[in-house]
């Protein structure tokens, strides 16, 4: 069966659902709307729950389609309003923090401490092409991690190595540290709502649950283009001004190659930006306003 309930944070109703298998079988945490404007994931999280057949399922799934309510009502990309914090670099969180920290705890707390297996769906925001991708951290339990982050069936799969001025703080990060395998997965760009990035993370999410044995059936096996990425590079602006990007998500690129331009608005050339290293876009920043310090675009590399 599955039970309509709601996870209720910071006096916000969070619409969720439990789905109870007639097997046993593991726990499976299912979140989305961690940035409330990635709608794509967000219609995934209730399309999957929506068409399950708990007839065929083991085990339990708890799914949660918005967890930053707030972030989703006031169309808020990357951080949530009431303090500015970007959601999923606060994990775990703290119930002595502001609001966005006691937020984090909460997930932590309710979605992701209690679970097997954590699946967190994303996808580009307002202002962000990307390519689709699967990410998971290194960790005691990488190789759960890792063969979960295959069978979304994507064309790219990050491992993430943590590391100071990386990322930090996700979901996954919090529940590696528990000993909890997770993945976010990621489809769909600039804030819109795309079939296509639906029905990939939904596929996925099902190929998941069947490698799992959480559903009945070999799992489908990664498409043939399938690429792994080593290492995951975010480029930044050092100044305020215009971004001429000269790529696009999905482009794969030579070390040294152009990758766009920050200009002034009188037009001046103000840095130029060079790929690092080989790799390929995974997303990039689509709005040609950038902030000083700003994010331009992750560069995937150590392709294999």
């Amino acid at each position: 069966m599955i039970e309509r309930r709601t996870f209720v944070w910071h006096g916000l109703e969070h619409p969720a659902f439990e789905a109870r298998g007639k097997r046993d079988g593991p726990r499976l945490s299912l979140i989305g709307g961690i940035h409330g404007c990635e709608y794509s994931s967000i219609a995934a999280v209730t399309r999957f729950m929506t068409e399950l057949d708990t007839s065929e399922l083991a085990g339990t799934i708890t799914a949660v389609p918005v967890v930053s309510m707030e972030s989703f009502r006031r169309r808020s990309a990357f951080v949530v309003p009431a303090d500015g914090k970007n959601l999923n670099r606060s994990f775990p969180g703290s119930l002595d923090g502001t609001y966005t920290d006691v937020l984090a705890r909460s997930i932590y707390d309710e979605l992701i401490a209690p679970a097997d297996v954590l699946l967190d769906l994303h996808g580009g925001d307002q202002v962000e092409g990307l390519e689709p991708f699967a990410i998971y951290e290194a960790s005691p339990v990488e190789e759960q991690a890792h063969e979960i982050a295959v069978a979304f069936n994507l064309p790219y799969v990050v491992r993430e190595e943590p590391h100071a001025g990386g990322l930090g703080g996700l979901t996954t990060s919090a529940a590696a540290a528990a000993g909890i395998p997770g993945v976010i997965a990621e489809a769909g760009g600039r804030g819109l709502l795309e079939e296509s990035a639906v029905d990939a993370l939904v596929h996925g999410v099902r190929n998941v649950l069947r490698r799992l044995e959480m559903l009945p059936g070999a799992p489908e096996p990664p498409p043939a283009g399938q690429r792994r990425v080593g290492s995951f590079i975010w480029l930044r602006s050092t100044q305020e001004g215009w971004w001429d990007a000269a790529v696009d998500s999905g482009d794969e690129v030579a070390g040294g190659q152009p990758l766009g331009r920050v200009r002034n608005l009188w037009g001046d050339t103000l840095e130029e930006i060079a790929a690092p290293r080989d790799g390929v876009i995974l997303f990039i920043t689509t709005s040609p306003a950038v902030a000083a310090d700003g994010l331009l675009l992750g560069l995937g590399a150590d392709l294999g």
